[in-house]
């Protein structure tokens, strides 16, 4: 006989995922007839929870889980930096995986942390993340509470930390247009990403704001995978029509363009002008100094780590839906200097 998990009892009883595990750990939340009705389904339908689990709950680690897509980019060192400051405070202790922008890396991780090896923990998905999150559904229903910041999914129930990246996105594209572009090309990385789909829609709405037709060949998918980017990259600026601006929607994406456009000789910015949401400290050093858009990392690590642990010093394992967003700063240098 196959598996029950909680999702299944939750279908049949016609109640949450949430409801189910509370009243299986008897939570003061949960009325008693809930419980009666959950606890004679879970008999009915063969449920057994994880025992080995469930008693090293009981046992506090005393460590936070943390996992990033990739540990190259600047934002995320900045984000680790920051939920260490709050942890250590705390005396707790912040285990660092890189799921390397990939699917299959990152449930293989959370698979390993479902062992109790951590008490919670903090996250931000990979690129590659479909739309079925049965891995996070999984680990939260085994009793490990999960934040997510920055790159989040919406469809759990839990804290998510942000940035403004609807509004940044549109006032960086509004900034460009006042720099006399009406060309604006737009680099995403991922349809999966929610944080890329509302920086693409502050964009578009710039376009809109300001008359500009929208051409759907200026939105460039892009991958992650650096040679093919940059073969990307490369085709767009070698068109017979070519952008006279370049929006890239994350920091790997911009530094692509500059390699590019040094190949082609193409002069930033009196032909091209840049800029891209990035926590590249060495931005103002780059010739020309790189416009960004630059996220409050730490704060955005801190923030997300002082919510997971207010939850676990409640010892609570199912956190309330609460979404926190911090304001983004547009830091405008050379790579979009008008010539005017």
């Amino acid at each position: 006989m196959a598996k029950i998990n909680l999702k299944q009892m939750a279908e049949a009883l016609g109640v949450s995922v949430s409801t189910i595990s509370k009243a299986l750990r008897n939570s003061y939340e949960i009325s008693d007839e809930t419980k009666k009705k959950v606890l004679e389904k879970a008999e009915e339908m063969g449920y057994v929870g994880n025992p080995y689990a469930g008693s090293l709950r009981h046992h506090k680690s005393k460590t936070i889980g943390l996992i990033v897509p990739e540990l190259t980019n600047n934002f995320f060192i900045q984000a680790i930096s920051g939920a260490e400051s709050v942890v250590q405070e705390k005396d707790y202790h912040i285990l660092v995986y890189n799921s390397q922008d990939d699917y299959e890396k990152e449930k293989s991780i959370l698979k390993h942390l479902r062992n109790g090896r951590v008490d919670g923990i903090l996250m931000s998905l990979a690129s590659t993340t479909p739309s079925s999150y049965e891995h996070l559904t999984k680990t939260v229903d085994e009793g490990i509470p999960i934040v997510f910041f920055d790159r989040i999914c919406h469809e759990i129930e839990t804290g998510k930390v942000t940035t403004d990246d609807f509004l940044s996105s549109f006032n960086a594209t509004e900034f460009l247009i006042q720099q006399g572009c009406r060309d604006i090309a737009f680099l995403a990385l991922s349809d999966h990403l929610s944080i890329v789909n509302k920086r693409k829609q502050g964009y578009l709405e710039a376009l809109n704001k300001h008359d500009i037709i929208f051409n759907p060949d200026r939105i460039l998918k892009c991958t992650g995978e650096e040679k093919s980017d940059y073969q990307k990259i490369k085709k767009l600026l070698q068109g017979p029509n070519v952008p006279d601006a370049i929006f890239a929607s994350v920091e790997k994406l911009a530094l692509t363009v500059y390699y590019v456009c040094g190949e082609l000789q193409v002069n930033i910015p009196e032909k091209l002008k840049l800029l891209c949401f990035s926590n590249l400290r060495t931005a103002p050093l780059l010739k020309p100094s790189l416009t960004t858009i630059t996220q409050p990392a730490f704060e955005i690590g801190a923030t997300a780590a002082n919510l997971l642990l207010k939850n676990l010093s409640k010892k609570r394992t199912l956190i309330d839906n609460e979404n926190i967003v911090l304001k983004s700063t547009l830091i405008k240098r050379d790579s979009t200097r008008s010539s005017s």
